[in-house]
């Protein structure tokens, strides 16, 4: 497979302090990794790509740790994650999906036990694309408390035949959650939903 070449990581981080309501008593943190990549299928139709998923796997490891870093280097503070893709003009919407495993399976490691599967989005986009990247619990898809989104794009990225790859975490449910569903500190299952 493809050398995996990357031109720049972004890393950023808002910390929101309330919604029109009480402040809490810690901000939500959200924190997002994105690296964006040439990428090695554009402009044309290549059948065999999935390899190139073992390439990004050091690439997924590297964003999990800044992610973590900038959230404060403490992985029990982590309560959700996502990940997404945006795919340059020249690529095809699958180029995006071999993000999937690499960055899913590193937060997963890195942060421990977490039992849920890492939300995900992708599209096709020119430089300036935004994407909405899902964020759920990390051991239970169901809990509705955090069910949530970060948006993340970049002025000049993904140029036409660049990928950026996304990682997001956060430190709780949205503030002022109060919608019902299963809380945070009612999951009962190992299986990743209750």
């Amino acid at each position: 497979m493809p050398d995996v070449v990357v031109r720049k990581i972004m890393t950023t981080m808002e910390e929101i302090h309330h919604e029109f309501g009480p402040a809490p008593k810690v901000p939500l943190r959200r924190v997002a990794a994105v690296a964006v990549i040439k990428n090695p299928f554009a402009g044309e139709y290549v059948a065999d790509i999935a390899g190139f998923m073992e390439d990004l796997k050091p690439l997924g490891l590297e964003m999990a740790h800044k992610a973590l870093a900038l959230i404060g280097g403490d992985a029990s503070v982590v309560e959700g994650y996502g990940k997404g893709s945006i795919v340059g003009t020249a690529g095809e919407l699958e180029h995006g999906a071999l993000w999937h495993a690499p960055g899913g399976y590193a937060m997963r490691e890195l942060l421990g036990d977490a039992a849920a599967i890492v939300p995900s989005t992708k599209k096709v986009g020119a430089a300036g694309t935004r994407l909405d990247v899902p964020i759920t619990h990390i051991n239970a898809s169901y809990v509705r408390s955090h069910f949530d989104a970060m948006e993340i794009g970049m002025n000049d990225a993904p140029r036409a035949d660049e990928l950026a790859f996304i990682l997001v975490m956060s430190t709780g449910a949205r503030i002022h959650a109060r919608v019902g569903g299963l809380a945070a500190d009612e999951i009962t299952g190992k299986d990743g939903l209750r």
